[in-house]
Protein backbone atom coordinates (compact mmCIF):
# COMPACT_ATOMS: atom_id res chain seq x y z
CA UNK A 1 0.00 0.00 0.00
CA UNK A 2 1.39 3.26 -1.10
CA UNK A 3 1.47 6.11 0.75
CA UNK A 4 -1.19 8.06 -1.34
CA UNK A 5 -4.00 5.14 -0.76
CA UNK A 6 -3.01 5.66 2.85
CA UNK A 7 -4.06 9.14 3.03
CA UNK A 8 -6.96 8.38 0.80
CA UNK A 9 -8.40 5.98 3.16
CA UNK A 10 -7.73 8.24 5.98
CA UNK A 11 -10.16 11.04 4.71
CA UNK A 12 -12.35 8.57 3.54
CA UNK A 13 -12.70 7.20 7.26
CA UNK A 14 -12.65 11.03 8.72
CA UNK A 15 -15.25 12.82 6.04
CA UNK A 16 -17.27 9.93 6.19
CA UNK A 17 -17.65 10.03 9.73
CA UNK A 18 -18.55 13.92 9.32
CA UNK A 19 -20.65 13.46 6.42
CA UNK A 20 -22.70 10.84 8.83
CA UNK A 21 -22.53 12.53 11.76
CA UNK A 22 -23.50 16.28 10.02
CA UNK A 23 -26.33 14.82 8.01
CA UNK A 24 -27.87 12.71 10.81
CA UNK A 25 -31.00 14.94 11.08
CA UNK A 26 -31.82 15.21 7.09
CA UNK A 27 -31.15 11.15 7.20
CA UNK A 28 -33.65 10.62 9.90
CA UNK A 29 -36.02 13.01 7.83
CA UNK A 30 -35.53 10.99 4.69
CA UNK A 31 -35.90 7.90 6.96
CA UNK A 32 -39.32 8.90 8.02
CA UNK A 33 -40.43 10.25 4.53
CA UNK A 34 -39.36 7.01 2.61
CA UNK A 35 -41.32 5.13 4.60
CA UNK A 36 -44.37 7.26 3.74
CA UNK A 37 -43.20 6.70 0.26
CA UNK A 38 -42.61 3.32 -0.07
CA UNK A 39 -43.05 1.75 3.02
CA UNK A 40 -39.17 0.46 2.41
CA UNK A 41 -36.79 3.48 2.57
CA UNK A 42 -33.37 2.30 2.92
CA UNK A 43 -32.47 -0.01 -0.70
CA UNK A 44 -29.67 -2.48 -0.71
CA UNK A 45 -28.20 -4.03 -3.49
CA UNK A 46 -25.33 -6.61 -4.72
CA UNK A 47 -22.46 -4.57 -6.47
CA UNK A 48 -19.30 -5.04 -7.52
CA UNK A 49 -16.52 -4.45 -5.18
CA UNK A 50 -12.57 -4.62 -5.45
CA UNK A 51 -11.55 -7.68 -6.90
CA UNK A 52 -14.69 -8.11 -8.31
CA UNK A 53 -15.89 -9.31 -4.81
CA UNK A 54 -19.43 -8.80 -3.72
CA UNK A 55 -21.10 -6.08 -1.07
CA UNK A 56 -24.00 -5.07 -0.20
CA UNK A 57 -24.45 -1.11 -0.99
CA UNK A 58 -27.15 0.90 0.63
CA UNK A 59 -28.64 4.08 -0.58
CA UNK A 60 -32.33 5.78 0.18
CA UNK A 61 -35.20 4.17 -1.88
CA UNK A 62 -35.95 6.28 -4.93
CA UNK A 63 -38.13 3.43 -6.71
CA UNK A 64 -40.68 1.45 -6.50
CA UNK A 65 -40.44 -1.84 -4.28
CA UNK A 66 -41.35 -3.94 -7.48
CA UNK A 67 -38.94 -2.41 -9.54
CA UNK A 68 -36.57 -5.00 -11.85
CA UNK A 69 -33.25 -5.70 -10.61
CA UNK A 70 -31.36 -3.38 -13.39
CA UNK A 71 -29.13 -0.64 -13.40
CA UNK A 72 -30.77 2.64 -13.27
CA UNK A 73 -30.21 3.46 -17.40
CA UNK A 74 -32.31 0.30 -17.92
CA UNK A 75 -35.28 1.41 -15.39
CA UNK A 76 -38.42 3.07 -16.45
CA UNK A 77 -38.47 6.37 -15.04
CA UNK A 78 -41.75 5.86 -14.07
CA UNK A 79 -40.57 3.47 -11.50
CA UNK A 80 -39.17 6.74 -9.75
CA UNK A 81 -41.46 7.73 -6.87
CA UNK A 82 -41.73 11.38 -6.33
CA UNK A 83 -39.55 11.54 -3.37
CA UNK A 84 -37.06 9.04 -4.60
CA UNK A 85 -37.00 12.38 -8.08
CA UNK A 86 -35.64 14.91 -4.96
CA UNK A 87 -33.39 12.50 -4.03
CA UNK A 88 -31.91 12.16 -7.48
CA UNK A 89 -32.08 15.18 -7.98
CA UNK A 90 -30.33 16.46 -4.51
CA UNK A 91 -28.24 12.99 -3.99
CA UNK A 92 -29.40 12.72 -0.92
CA UNK A 93 -29.94 9.24 -1.95
CA UNK A 94 -26.36 8.67 -2.17
CA UNK A 95 -25.56 9.32 1.38
CA UNK A 96 -26.49 6.24 3.29
CA UNK A 97 -23.29 5.33 0.34
CA UNK A 98 -21.19 6.57 3.48
CA UNK A 99 -21.93 3.78 5.79
CA UNK A 100 -20.05 1.52 3.18
CA UNK A 101 -17.22 4.19 2.56
CA UNK A 102 -16.97 3.97 6.55
CA UNK A 103 -16.80 -0.07 6.29
CA UNK A 104 -13.74 0.26 3.67
CA UNK A 105 -16.05 -1.41 0.65
CA UNK A 106 -16.20 1.73 -1.06
CA UNK A 107 -14.30 4.84 -1.42
CA UNK A 108 -15.62 8.15 -2.09
CA UNK A 109 -13.81 8.96 -5.04
CA UNK A 110 -13.16 5.81 -7.27
CA UNK A 111 -15.11 4.07 -10.24
CA UNK A 112 -18.87 3.39 -9.48
CA UNK A 113 -19.55 0.12 -8.92
CA UNK A 114 -22.30 -1.81 -11.09
CA UNK A 115 -24.05 -4.52 -10.75
CA UNK A 116 -22.96 -8.19 -11.56
CA UNK A 117 -25.25 -8.50 -14.56
CA UNK A 118 -23.73 -5.47 -16.50
CA UNK A 119 -21.31 -7.79 -18.44
CA UNK A 120 -20.48 -5.50 -21.03
CA UNK A 121 -18.86 -2.88 -17.74
CA UNK A 122 -17.69 -5.67 -16.01
CA UNK A 123 -15.93 -6.91 -19.15
CA UNK A 124 -14.69 -3.65 -20.48
CA UNK A 125 -13.45 -2.65 -16.90
CA UNK A 126 -11.59 -6.32 -16.28
CA UNK A 127 -9.72 -5.25 -19.73
CA UNK A 128 -8.32 -1.65 -17.99
CA UNK A 129 -7.92 -3.09 -14.15
CA UNK A 130 -10.51 -0.97 -13.34
CA UNK A 131 -11.08 -3.23 -10.14
CA UNK A 132 -7.96 -3.53 -8.59
CA UNK A 133 -9.34 -0.08 -6.56
CA UNK A 134 -12.50 0.29 -4.05
CA UNK A 135 -15.33 1.56 -6.20
CA UNK A 136 -16.47 5.10 -5.28
CA UNK A 137 -19.45 7.59 -4.69
CA UNK A 138 -18.14 9.93 -7.38
CA UNK A 139 -15.24 10.29 -9.97
CA UNK A 140 -14.02 11.39 -12.80
CA UNK A 141 -16.35 9.81 -15.08
CA UNK A 142 -19.53 11.27 -12.88
CA UNK A 143 -18.46 14.82 -12.65
CA UNK A 144 -17.99 14.70 -16.35
CA UNK A 145 -21.72 13.16 -16.85
CA UNK A 146 -20.50 9.96 -18.28
CA UNK A 147 -22.87 6.96 -16.59
CA UNK A 148 -23.07 3.49 -17.52
CA UNK A 149 -25.12 3.38 -20.95
CA UNK A 150 -21.87 3.34 -21.90
CA UNK A 151 -19.87 0.99 -21.10
CA UNK A 152 -16.30 1.86 -23.32
CA UNK A 153 -16.63 5.40 -22.37
CA UNK A 154 -17.18 4.81 -18.98
CA UNK A 155 -14.06 2.17 -17.97
CA UNK A 156 -11.95 4.29 -20.07
CA UNK A 157 -12.83 7.24 -18.24
CA UNK A 158 -12.40 4.67 -14.14
CA UNK A 159 -8.74 4.09 -15.62
CA UNK A 160 -7.92 7.23 -16.61
CA UNK A 161 -8.92 8.23 -13.20
CA UNK A 162 -7.50 5.65 -11.87
CA UNK A 163 -3.92 6.20 -13.30
CA UNK A 164 -4.22 9.95 -12.18
CA UNK A 165 -5.06 9.39 -8.53
CA UNK A 166 -3.71 12.06 -6.35
CA UNK A 167 -5.34 13.71 -3.31
CA UNK A 168 -5.86 16.77 -5.55
CA UNK A 169 -7.97 14.88 -8.00
CA UNK A 170 -9.64 13.17 -4.72
CA UNK A 171 -10.29 16.33 -3.49
CA UNK A 172 -11.77 17.99 -7.15
CA UNK A 173 -14.04 15.21 -7.12
CA UNK A 174 -15.60 15.49 -3.67
CA UNK A 175 -15.95 19.32 -3.76
CA UNK A 176 -17.40 19.05 -7.73
CA UNK A 177 -20.04 16.78 -6.57
CA UNK A 178 -21.01 18.74 -2.95
CA UNK A 179 -21.39 21.32 -5.10
CA UNK A 180 -23.71 19.72 -7.43
CA UNK A 181 -21.70 18.77 -10.75
CA UNK A 182 -21.79 15.57 -11.88
CA UNK A 183 -24.85 13.47 -12.34
CA UNK A 184 -26.10 9.69 -11.63
CA UNK A 185 -26.94 7.17 -13.91
CA UNK A 186 -29.82 8.12 -16.33
CA UNK A 187 -32.94 6.28 -16.30
CA UNK A 188 -34.56 5.72 -19.52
Amino acid sequence: MNAITILIRFFDIILSLVGLFLTLPVLLVILVLGFFDTGSPIFRQQRVGRDKKPFTLVKFRTMRIDTANVASHLANRSSITGLGQFLRRTKFDELPQLWNVLKGEMSLVGPRPCLFNQDDLISEREQRGVFNVRPGITGLAQVNHIDMSTPQLLAETDAEMIQNHTLKNYFRYVIYTALGNGAGDRVK
